[in-house]
């Protein structure tokens, strides 16, 4: 397992496509997949990425796509009646304790990630065992695959930013279940005597470990960044300013209306794939200005 502070990306051989894909709940997973099967459906096919990385929600697709999966036969998985998911709901008791969490990080990222982890290890969830048979079942390989990805996680006990890869000696499933362990909903996930929590808490789509690549398509469910998370728009920026041509894809008004409030809820997993699929037409050309790079 590698932290991040372990590893300078800036001097990995340049790469010419990244694929980053951002967190946002089960509702997140079925937009990014409608989206990226209606791209491929228009001629721009992002499963050709040189670099994948995947944070929270992203972390199931882009572990996925990685891995070769067919982008319509994910859809259709999306569109099915049972997904055999554990409903969950963020609730503004969520919001209130990531406020006063970064109120005592006092400005520094990596303290507002071990108090959130300190929260994650004292709440009441379900069992880790429980939740890895729920991730085992969203994918479709259980092996890292030879291409190149990398999945986002957060050290519970320290704060500390957590990279994992093939190389990090952590089998895919758990590095995919850490990624997703939000914080007081799902339990940390124990990997080599470390306990992780979602990538989520250090960014939403951790869209820097693109860095090197020269184009960079963003996906992501969650706009915003917020206090001590740097958002998409903002990390997208800084890309740029290195050179890269970078397009960020979020979710339009519809599919905003899809994805409802709970991006937990498993219910919406239709309309949201739905959507996502539908706003693919008005995001290809942007999307293949960055691609054809």
């Amino acid at each position: 397992m590698r932290d991040v502070n372990c590893v300078n990306f800036t001097s990995v051989t340049r790469v010419s496509r990244a694929l980053v894909l951002g967190g946002g709940g089960v509702t997140g997973i079925a937009w990014e997949i409608g989206l990226l099967a209606g791209l491929q459906e228009a001629g721009v096919d992002l499963t050709t990425a040189d670099l994948l990385v995947g944070t929270s929600a992203g972390s199931v697709v882009a572990a996925q796509v990685a891995c070769g999966a067919d982008l319509a036969w994910m859809l259709h998985r999306q569109l099915e009646a049972s997904s055999g998911e554990i409903p969950a709901s963020i609730g503004l008791a969520f919001g209130l304790r990531m406020v006063w969490a970064m109120l005592l990080a006092r400005r520094d990222p990596q303290r507002f990630g071990a108090h959130m982890g300190a929260m994650a290890i004292r709440a009441r969830t379900v069992p880790e065992d429980e939740r890895r048979t729920v991730i085992a079942n969203r994918l479709t390989s259980h092996q890292w695959p030879d291409r190149r990805l990398l999945i986002t996680a957060v050290d519970a006990a320290d704060g500390s930013f957590v990279v994992l890869d093939r190389a990090s000696g952590v089998s895919l499933v758990d590095a995919v279940a850490a990624s997703c362990a939000v914080p007081l909903v799902w339990p940390p996930i124990t990997v080599n005597g470390r306990r992780l929590i979602d990538g989520g808490m250090r960014s939403s789509a951790n869209a820097d470990l693109a860095s090197g690549c020269d184009g960079v398509v963003v996906v992501a469910p969650m706009a915003r960044g917020g206090g001590l998370l740097p958002g998409p728009h903002a990390q997208a920026e800084a890309l740029r300013s290195e050179g890269a041509t970078v397009t960020v894809v979020t979710p339009d008004s519809n599919a905003l209306d899809a994805i409802g409030r709970n991006v937990l809820d498993p219910a919406h997993r239709d309309p949201a794939a739905r959507a996502g699929h539908v706003q693919a037409a008005a995001v290809t050309d942007q999307v293949a200005d960055v691609w054809s790079t």
